[in-house]
């Protein structure tokens, strides 16, 4: 029924009252009702038609206000039934001469409200009924998760009569959800019924409905999807929907970041808000895939103006239209620039000024820089003590590191101790707050071993792995920034916060997972470790201990500082033997640093 046709809402509630009235005197004399009594009730109905009308018009019931049959629909109906009610009962009990039973009224509104609802779910009914896909067509699905995400998404689908699927039944291994029945649709069982129910309801597709899913909960559900014979989608994880609700649109075939896991986490968003909105924010390297995603994510804080700097204006023009599909390269948010140039970065800082920096900008390629560690000075040393020194007016300053860092063995994380210590020292010697936020890979990134692995499945393979026994710990994209945000709401003046990764993850296996997922068969073919590569990465180096006080999934730990003075002077065109030695040098650390946060 369509919003503000009010005449057929008024008659059917008309009528309502009608037979409610009638009803109520014709049950009173036990159906022997005579002239003059059928009579008597004539008026009552007509006044109670009346009051209902009036009261309705004034409550907007017959105004177009609400849509027939919805929940304030319903709401509105029964207080206007109540106040008719009470106003009939007070005027037959008030006016002299009696013209029904009495208790009529009230039996007869009753019965009138019973009506007036009857009709409101008959014809929401007819609504459910044509809302549905066309089972014709449309996809049978099962979704295995009766949970939040798990209804929302049977909502989606349940409601769209131009949907692509249709929700035949829910899987859940919750005993206290089974027999449930969620929008029309059962729960059928638990996850050891998938196949059985699969034949039974005919369903083609099964969903995992589960955002924060487990690792090994997706590749079961999974396993058995396949061995049921039938296709297999996920829904995206929390961080990746950004707060909002699940919709069909987001269904996805599973990716290696789902069969590997994901990470609950939990978000403070008032004191992110505290820092970024309203504020001038800059993102170093903003053209990189841990920077990028960093815009994105602060974008959603409206900060007073988000600055983009990175030397590749390809790189660049992509986050914005990331942001903006409008937008065009002669925005000022976006910054060409390389942090090898001092004298830019400093005037960057001073005609911009940045009140929040997050410094993503760095070389990262572990085997190249294992060949060129001039240029791991150059831009990773260099480019940041750039940036620490014409940001020492800024509030808050947050410097993107890596677990290569504890304990580093490589030039990179070498380097990336460096400006740790760099921020450190900086920490103490500035208004504001500098802090180092440090996480293991990030799947998805360029150059990792994610991107690598695709191209060579990609190309047919081999898949070259460097050891079957080589573990890392591995974080999407948007779950490390969206944790590296929230650690520098809550980090402490020159500390390096680290990440929670989970369980470090063989490398093998991120292998096997993205082979399985290939079109075709695929070799898996191991090389050996190569030079500065440890077969295990840690998150804390020696003298570092986990302390988590705030969140728990940041670690706090301390920094001994390092005098910018120490790493100006060194040769970046030396022999890259004389430079990883120096490079290691300026990474030892002195006696009173292995002390932890407190």
């Amino acid at each position: 029924m369509a919003r503000g046709n009010s005449i057929v809402p008024l008659f059917v509630d008309a009528l309502a009252w009608a037979a409610g009235l009638n009803l109520a005197v014709l049950t009173r004399y036990e159906f022997g009702l005579d002239a003059h009594h059928s009579a008597g009730a004539l008026p009552m109905i007509v006044l109670a038609v009346v009051l209902q009308a009036a009261l309705g018009h004034a409550r907007h019931l017959y105004r177009g206000r609400y849509a027939f049959g919805t929940l304030e629909d319903v709401r509105t109906v029964w207080q206007t039934v109540l106040a008719t009610t009470i106003a009939l009962l007070l005027l037959d009990l008030l006016l002299p001469g009696s013209r029904v039973p009495p208790g009529a009224p009230l039996v007869g509104g009753l019965l009138a409200l019973v009506l007036m609802l009857a009709a409101r779910l008959v014809w929401r009914l007819r609504l459910d009924a044509r809302s549905r896909p066309d089972a014709r067509v449309a996809t049978r699905v099962l979704l295995f998760g009766a949970g939040s995400a798990g209804r929302n998404l049977l909502q989606s689908m349940r409601y769209d009569p131009n949907g692509r699927y249709l929700p035949v039944g829910v899987i859940d291994d919750d005993p206290r959800k089974r027999r449930m029945v969620f929008y029309g649709v059962p729960v059928l069982g638990d996850r050891n019924d998938i196949a059985a129910q699969v034949g039974r309801t005919g369903a083609t597709t099964v969903v995992l409905a589960v955002a924060n899913a487990a690792a090994e909960l997706v590749r079961d559900i999974r396993d058995l999807a396949t061995d049921a014979g039938v296709c297999f989608l996920v829904v995206p994880s929390v961080t990746e929907l950004m707060d909002r609700e699940i919709n069909v649109r987001d269904l996805r075939e599973p990716e290696v970041t789902d069969l590997l896991g994901r990470h609950q986490i939990d978000t403070d968003l008032e004191s992110i808000a505290g820092y970024l909105t309203g504020k001038r924010v800059l993102v170093t390297g903003a053209g990189g895939s841990i920077g990028s995603e960093l815009c994105r994510q602060i974008h959603r804080f409206a900060p007073a103006e988000l600055m983009m700097l990175d030397r590749d204006e390809t790189s660049l023009q992509a986050v914005q239209l990331s942001l903006d599909p409008q937008a065009s390269l002669t925005d000022p948010s976006l910054l060409l620039a390389s942090l090898r140039d001092v004298d830019r970065v400093r005037e960057i800082f001073r005609t911009r000024r940045p009140q929040v920096v997050f410094h993503a900008a760095a070389l990262k390629h572990l085997p190249l820089l294992e060949r060129y560690p001039g240029e791991a000075i150059k831009t990773n040393i260099w480019g940041t003590l750039a940036v620490l020194s014409a940001a020492s007016e800024v509030e808050r300053f947050v410097n993107i590191s890596t677990d290569k860092a504890a304990d580093p063995v490589s030039v990179l994380g070498y380097s990336k101790r460096i400006t740790e210590r760099l921020t450190a020292y900086v920490a103490r010697h500035s208004p504001g707050s500098f802090l180092s936020v440090r996480f293991g890979n990030v799947l998805g990134s360029r150059g990792s071993v994610f991107t690598t692995f695709s191209a060579q499945i990609a190309d047919g393979g081999p898949v070259t792995v460097t050891h079957p026994d080589v573990t890392r710990y591995f974080m999407t994209t948007q779950e490390a920034v969206h944790l590296v945000i929230q650690a520098a709401a809550i980090g402490r003046d020159g500390e390096a916060l680290v990440l929670e990764m989970g369980e470090p993850v063989r490398i093998a296996e991120v292998a096997r997972q993205m082979v399985d997922l290939a079109p075709s068969e695929v070799e898996i073919r191991y090389t050996g470790l190569r030079p500065g590569e440890k077969l295990s990465e840690v998150l804390f180096g020696e003298g570092e201990t986990d302390v988590r006080p705030f969140h728990p999934l940041i670690s706090h730990v301390t920094v001994p500082p390092l005098d910018p003075a120490a790493v100006r002077g060194i040769d970046a065109n030396a022999e890259p033997s004389v430079l990883v030695a120096e490079l290691a040098r300026l990474c030892a650390l002195p006696a009173e640093a292995a002390r932890p946060a407190a």
